[in-house]
């Protein structure tokens, strides 16, 4: 079995904490934490060919998959909720 790689976890060590606070304490982070990870994991199967789909497809998925990635970096920061969501 391999590691998926981009993991929040794995590109954020220093942030591991707060991601698990957040999770708990934010459903707005916990679903969009929720959605990256589902889109990171299809992605992982699309590049060892498990789950082979069209570029377009996973070219929608990255482009994604780094939105969401933005997002949920920018609520990681201390200033994080002092904007609405």
């Amino acid at each position: 079995m391999s590691h998926t790689p981009h993991e929040l976890a794995d590109d954020f060590p220093e942030a591991k904490e707060r991601i698990s606070e957040l999770k708990r304490t934010s459903p707005h982070f916990s679903k969009l934490a929720d959605r990256y990870h589902e889109i990171n994991r299809a992605i992982h199967r699309m590049e060892e060919r498990i789950e082979p789909v069209a570029d377009v497809t996973e070219l929608a998925l990255r482009r994604e998959r780094i939105m969401l990635k933005d997002q949920l970096y920018a609520m990681m920061q201390p200033s994080g909720f002092s904007r609405a969501s």
